[in-house]
């Protein structure tokens, strides 16, 4: 049997701050268990977006260059 009960997060909180010492540390090892997944997993998919992105070559690097640099003198000017 299950009962599913509907708590807003303040009072997840407030429950969480009552449990005794021995089962707060079981929670907070719990739900730190869980994070890094989340964190490693964000991190390969950018990682993985990064490798995959477009690269520039060394003519548009030029390009850029110049215009960087033609910008700059319009704007001392």
């Amino acid at each position: 049997m299950q009962v599913q009960i509907d708590i807003k997060f303040d009072q997840l909180v407030q429950l969480a701050k009552r449990l005794p010492k021995k089962q707060w540390a079981k929670l907070k090892q719990e739900v730190d268990a869980q994070v890094p997944v989340y964190e490693n997993n964000k991190r390969e998919e950018f990682k993985k977006m990064l490798l995959n992105g477009p690269a520039a070559t060394k003519e548009q690097l030029e390009t850029i260059d110049e215009n960087r640099n033609a910008i700059n003198q319009w704007r001392t000017t």
